[in-house]
């Protein structure tokens, strides 16, 4: 949108038939491929996407579907400046398997989570979260395919908030001006 107050600097995957570059390079977007597999540790492929996405200018790291773990060295490097996105109302269901996790917990509730990365998985100051139901009927994939739509709606809010000095960091907490402090944002919930 013209009046969106950030701009995609570029996509990089460590897969070159991921999605997401096909769609950004018919955006015009700049792209680059970092294979994990050309480097001969985590940090050094760390230190290699890193000086892409420098050489591109990013400001913030917003990781989307990026299913690889990174080494100390890159959040540290990218502090309060990397965030991510993950299915779950965390700190419930880390790792991988979440929805799936969620079911046979037997929670009412599941849904997803924006939070700055840091080197511990799946952990980091929250920044927000939109719930969604857990239906009696759900599978893994019908559970997913809901979150997943409340993803869609709630990353680009959590951008424009850091692309607007919204968020602050204080500890373990971040804070949204305009949001209360641990609110959790909850979108209509869809049958």
């Amino acid at each position: 949108a013209p009046d969106y107050p950030a701009e995609i600097a570029c996509v990089v995957s460590n897969k070159a038939e991921a999605p997401g570059l096909a769609i950004a390079a018919a955006a015009g977007i700049a792209t680059a491929i970092v294979s994990h597999r050309s480097h001969p540790d985590r940090e050094t492929f760390d230190r290699a996407v890193s000086a892409e996405l420098e050489r591109h200018g990013v400001g913030l790291v917003a990781m989307a579907g990026f299913m690889r773990i990174l080494s100390p060295w890159f959040p540290m490097r990218w502090a309060n400046r990397l965030v991510n996105i993950h299915p779950s109302l965390l700190p419930a269901f880390r790792g991988l398997h979440v929805q799936q996790q969620a079911i046979d917990a037997g929670v009412r509730l599941s849904g997803c989570t924006a939070h700055f990365v840091t080197p511990e998985l799946d952990s980091g100051p929250v920044i927000a979260q939109a719930a969604v139901p857990v239906l009696a009927c759900d599978t893994a994939e019908t559970l997913s395919a809901r979150i997943l739509r409340q993803e869609h709606r709630l990353y680009p809010e959590v951008v424009r908030w850091f692309a607007e000095g919204r968020i602050t960091i204080d500890g373990l907490r971040a804070t949204v001006a305009g949001v209360p402090p641990g609110a959790t944002l909850l979108f209509s919930p869809e049958p």
